[in-house]
């Protein structure tokens, strides 16, 4: 249902607003919907006409049932386009259809200029459609149930991206999976050992030949294995490896394409959540009680508000973080608060009362909301006195107590915990070490460690559907209660075997 004439000045009112602060959006297409419409709009990702599949039915299920028993309520979707689409609720308050409003707006101006959404497709809508389309003739040659369960086992792999790709694109995937040519092998030149520099007299000591000869040819066999290894160098996006390399039927292959193709659209969305809901939230706050709501607001206004950015232990509130560090940093850039002078005063009194009037705050929000995504945000904004100042604290979760309780005060340990649940979007790093493993050409894929166990039960799911991708066995190298595993699929059983782990680590190209 499109805009009354009320809220369509409205729109206009709050987007003239936007602008004379600096904000500058796509075109902004509104759409009124129902609690049941924007349920199902929004267990399609915002796409209403995205492919068939059972995931999105489910989560119309879990929103529909949140929606009854009063767990939750969607007040508004908008959509990286141009334009932009952007879904209100027709059961909202006057003063909500602003809020949302004003909310929609920063969003907007974060998908335009934000780095990390410039190689996103604007008209991600018609592309969508387009999918769809696909996909529904390829379940009216094949049938529903085949292309179902084939769309089940890629979509088990659709977080398994490398995220450098949404910039370099394929070329360093086809660089790293081809292998050395005449040129190349040659510009390696003969195999150099390893010597330790000495004096002549002191030679024969500190590089005792056996040994010198026994390191050549340690190092000539690693070059042999350089030249015969599938693909040379690790890869991270196993759906393009699968796509390009698999023994699959070309429908098969394009059903891969269009997974990664919208997992590679959605992904900036989770490398920016923190900075896009903050931008959102910091930017409804200004705009609402500086330019837009009245005194009937204001009550309304403090509540919805409220809701919106208060504190959860259970699990990180990227509105109410990403909204309080934008207004940190541009008190500090009003203020002056960065730079040598203001790093190197070790004066508390004088830290608190510093105020130099340089008056950049406005500026440099707008320029952090162009250049970062969360990690490099909370890694160079995220500072001890904003920990300390808001009583930001780690939390683990306690079986015995059944609840959450602080871990730690420490500022170092609290950054390092949340930039760890932030890399990679917070998925793990996996990549394809060998295609040719054993000489079987069984896929080996390498699980990179960084103190996080994988889900034993999803480890062995998704080896099962690698398998039938790939059609042969498949292994994955990982770590198990700090202890080196291989685990292993061979199409009919699972295996598990400890292994070195720091072996397989250590095999770079």
């Amino acid at each position: 249902m499109p805009l009354s004439p009320n809220l369509r000045m409205m729109q206009e009112s709050i987007e003239e607003y936007a602008r004379g602060y600096g904000l500058d959006m796509f075109d902004i297409v509104y759409e009124v919907m129902g609690t049941f419409g924007i349920n199902e709009f929004a267990a399609y990702g915002g796409f209403p006409t995205r492919y068939p599949h059972w995931r999105f039915g489910m989560s119309y299920d879990q929103l529909a049932k949140g929606t009854r028993y009063g767990a939750q309520k969607i007040y508004e979707m908008v959509i990286n386009n141009d334009p932009c689409y952007a879904y209100l609720l027709s059961t909202n308050t006057m003063m909500d259809h602003k809020l949302v409003m004003a909310h929609v707006c920063a969003h907007c101006d974060f998908f335009k200029n934000n780095f990390y959404f410039a190689h996103t497709n604007r008209r991600m809508i018609d592309e969508i459609a387009n999918h769809a389309a696909r996909i529904r003739g390829y379940v009216d040659r094949f049938g529903a149930e085949k292309v179902e369960t084939f769309i089940d086992r890629v979509l088990s792999l659709e977080n398994m991206l490398d995220l450098n790709v949404i910039f370099a694109g394929d070329d360093k995937m086809l660089d790293a999976a081809r292998p050395l040519s005449e040129e190349e092998e040659a510009a390696m030149g003969p195999v150099k050992p390893y010597k330790i520099a000495a004096p002549a007299y002191l030679d024969r000591f500190m590089n005792p030949p056996e040994l010198v000869e026994e390191d050549r040819k340690d190092r000539e066999k690693k070059r042999q294995e350089l030249r015969k290894r599938f693909p040379r160098e690790p890869i991270r996006d196993i759906l393009w490896f699968l796509l390009y390399y698999a023994p699959l039927d070309s429908w098969q292959k394009d059903i891969i394409s269009i997974v990664r193709e919208e997992a590679y659209y959605f992904a900036p969305q989770g490398m920016t959540k923190i900075m896009n809901e903050g931008w959102a939230a910091y930017w409804h706050s200004r705009l609402m009680t500086e330019k837009i709501m009245d005194d009937a607001d204001v009550v309304g206004f403090a509540d919805r508000h409220a809701s919106v950015v208060r504190a959860n232990r259970a699990q990180l509130n990227p509105y109410r973080l990403g909204m309080m560090l934008f207004r940190d940093i541009a008190e500090r850039w009003d203020k002056g608060k960065f730079g040598r002078e203001w790093e190197d005063c070790d004066n508390m009194q004088e830290r608190n009362s510093w105020d130099k009037k340089v008056g950049k705050g406005q500026e440099k929000i707008f320029d952090v909301r162009r250049v970062h995504n969360d990690v490099t945000f909370v890694d160079e904004f995220l500072t001890k006195e904003f920990v300390q100042d808001n009583m930001l604290f780690g939390y683990d979760y306690d079986k015995a107590k059944g609840t959450y309780t602080i871990s730690t005060r420490e500022f170092d340990e609290i950054k390092q915990k949340l930039l760890g649940s932030l890399v990679n979007n917070g998925n793990p790093y996996i990549q394809i070490q060998d295609a040719n493993f054993e000489n079987r050409s069984e896929l080996l894929l390498v699980h990179q460690h960084y103190g996080t166990d994988l889900q034993a039960d999803h480890a062995r799911a998704t080896l099962v559907n690698l398998y039938h991708l790939w059609g042969r066995p498949t292994a994955l190298v990982t770590k198990i209660e700090n202890k080196g595993m291989l685990l292993r699929f061979d199409g009919t059983d699972h295996h598990a075997d400890e292994t070195d782990y720091d072996q397989w680590i250590g095999k770079k190209s």
